[in-house]
């Protein structure tokens, strides 16, 4: 007598159904990474732990050269308070994000700092990743 089972289990394994969720995660990735993008200038930012989060906030950038930057339009010193306060007269939940370069005096950077503090306005001090 012949008796064997009708249903052999095969041992084989496809991989086409998971190299389609690598290339589509691959893709997303992809695609959100290049959404990421801040608007600020190119500085050399001193090192620290921690991030900040730069949606809807006011950057205020200091490069070596100790000009003064709103959202990547050169302002003069004299005239960034002013400027910072008609910003601010559109939303009042918006914060400043600092961004002083590596080797600018602390006293440039603390100016502004008390420009925010007489206005009551938040201040972040951006920083580079470690």
């Amino acid at each position: 007598m012949n008796i064997r089972g009708r249903n052999k289990v095969s041992a084989e394994f496809n991989m086409s159904s998971m190299t389609d969720i690598v290339f589509l995660l691959l893709i997303f990735f992809m695609l959100t990474s290049t959404m990421v993008t801040t608007n600020a200038l190119d500085l050399v930012l001193p090192k620290a732990k921690g991030k900040t989060d730069s949606n809807k906030n006011i950057a205020v950038s200091i490069n070596k050269k100790l000009e003064y930057f709103i959202d990547k339009e050169a302002v003069p010193e004299a005239e960034l308070e002013s400027k910072l306060l008609a910003m601010m007269a559109t939303d009042k939940n918006k914060a400043i994000i600092l961004r002083a370069e590596e080797g600018v005096p602390i006293e440039k950077a603390v100016g502004v700092l008390d420009i925010a503090n007489r206005n009551q306005i938040k201040v972040v001090l951006a920083v580079r990743p470690k």
